[in-house]
């Protein structure tokens, strides 16, 4: 939100977030640039009754905070005549790394090159460079790139070495620079651009008292990326459904890290 005020833009601020309000605020406001989740730009090819709003003022679109499936980039550029192009930050490096240049075609699948000021290298277990093509971990450095996590040195230590900052997600980089996300070595689930830590789930959906243990995994979703889904093992003897174990999900964590879906099994692999 920063930026479009460091070079005299204007930003519009929504009260009401819906499809509807989105391609009003377009057409009154005149909107140039979206900058959203891919959740927000698939709702929009989805949409009807698109074609009674005029577009005309929107330029340019950057999707990010999770993968946004390739086959609809285009979908999305033949529905508005706008160009869609990925990019990729995190909040250690804020606000971004890597963008496909809008003068640029777009490679499905690829989150694009870094940015001016920024490098990036695919390194192996070992933190060696891999060659060209090959996947290991995403390790970025540049003026973007954060010191360290407040008062937390031993947590620093483990992300931050010789200055590159290692990111945790697994990729590839082809002979163009085009960097290419095919998964975490961490084990976090991302949301419609929120990061959901498994372990804080599970540590409240094991405090509820018919609950003998739980894991917490993403699965894959069209319009959030991925969702939050719990597989719970039920105590012996005890009944609860899962809305009750839900609902005490609820009282306890975010709205968006409660899981959209609970699966009881008989053990955990």
């Amino acid at each position: 939100m920063i930026n479009p005020l460091k070079i005299g833009a204007s930003l519009v601020l929504m009260d009401l977030f819906n499809m509807e309000s989105i391609f009003k605020a377009i057409q009154e406001e005149k909107v140039t640039y979206i900058c959203a989740v891919p959740r927000l730009f698939l709702g929009m090819i989805l949409q009807s009754g698109t074609n009674h709003y005029d577009m005309s003022s929107l330029r340019f679109c950057i999707t990010g905070g999770s993968a946004m499936p390739p086959e609809f980039m285009p979908l999305f550029e033949q529905k508005f005549g706008v160009k869609l192009r990925e990019g990729y930050g995190l909040t250690e490096a804020a606000p971004i790394c890597t963008l496909s240049r809008i003068r640029d075609e777009q490679r499905p699948g690829s989150i694009g090159p870094t940015i001016p000021g920024v490098e990036a290298q695919i390194r192996d277990e070992q933190g060696h460079v891999v060659p060209t093509g090959e996947i290991g971990e995403l390790v970025v450095r540049g003026v973007n790139v954060m010191k360290g996590y407040h008062n937390d040195k031993e947590a620093t230590a483990q992300v931050m070495k010789n200055g590159w900052l290692y990111t945790g997600d697994l990729a590839r980089m082809d002979a163009d620079g085009y960097i290419y996300l095919t998964g975490r070595k961490k084990r976090m689930v991302i949301t419609s651009g929120f990061n959901v830590y498994p372990r804080e789930v599970e540590i409240v959906l094991n405090l509820h008292p018919a609950v003998e243990d739980s894991r917490v995994v993403g699965k894959l979703d069209l319009m959030r990326g991925e969702s939050v889904k719990a597989l719970v093992i039920k105590k012996q003897g005890v009944t609860a459904d899962e809305k009750t174990i839900l609902r005490h999900c609820r009282t306890f964590l975010s709205s968006y890290k409660v899981p959209r879906e609970l699966e009881f099994v008989e053990h955990l692999d």
